[in-house]
């Protein structure tokens, strides 16, 4: 599904990601792990278009996109949820939600082929995976709290139809009875579409993730299946 390799990002002089690699299979959940200020959110701007990588490789279902606009990649399947949730807060939730339909309805021509992909969610899947938006249709995004602005952009994401959920942070500053929410919406859409998932949290990571990368200083210091490293070692990565 996606697969990066030998990634490169600088800041000025300063290199802030080194020769990253990282893949996520079709429908599975990949969890990048590493503490802040170590490059995650850098890598994910880079993957949506957001910062132009220096060199190295970025493919989204076998074509090469690391040069497209954010633009195609999302309507190529790339479905982003920043963190900091960026919704739009002079919108309703309603109206925001209508933001991911619009993408998913416009589907042009990427590259020289037609985007066939037929719609997997609707208004009505992500009401019922986040009931608390139900009620909330008519209210300004600006005035939810985190945890349900955190829903309503994840909700807004899966309206875009996407192939590749890309999550940054999501538990990040949220009440832990919607981090559970999240994890449990996280855990049904795998095998529907594949994961990406940015993290710091090692108990959160472990209960969703198939695959692990870990990054430290801008480097990719470990990878592979959740069942094959323990969370110990993990925690020790992160730590450093």
């Amino acid at each position: 599904m996606l697969t990066i390799e030998g990634l490169n990002q600088y800041y000025g002089s300063s290199h802030v990601l080194r020769q990253v690699n990282l893949h996520v299979a079709d429908g599975g959940c990949t969890v990048l792990l590493g503490r802040n200020g170590v490059g995650k959110t850098t890598l994910l701007r880079c993957l949506m278009g957001l910062l132009p990588i220096r060199s190295g490789q970025v493919a989204f279902n076998g074509q090469d996109v690391a040069h497209w606009t954010p633009e195609a990649r999302a309507q190529a399947g790339m479905g982003y949820v920043p963190q900091g949730r960026e919704v739009f807060p002079e919108l309703t939730v309603r109206e925001n939600l209508m933001v991911g339909e619009f993408t998913a309805g416009r589907r042009p021509r990427v590259g020289n082929a037609a985007n066939t992909r037929l719609p997997r969610h609707t208004h009505e899947d992500v009401i019922n995976l986040f009931p608390v938006l139900k009620t909330m249709g008519h209210r300004l995004a600006g005035n939810l709290s985190g945890g349900q602005q955190q829903q309503l952009a994840i909700g807004r994401a899966l309206l875009t139809q996407p192939s590749l959920l890309i999550l940054d942070e999501p538990t990040e500053g949220i009440q832990p009875s919607i981090v559970q929410e999240i994890q449990a919406v996280i855990a049904s859409l795998k095998g529907q579409l594949s994961i990406l998932l940015v993290e710091q949290y090692v108990d959160f990571a472990e209960s969703v993730a198939d695959h692990f990368t870990v990054l430290v200083r801008g480097q990719v210091v470990a990878a592979g299946e959740s069942h094959q490293m323990a969370s110990t070692d993990i925690r020790s990565l992160i730590s450093v």
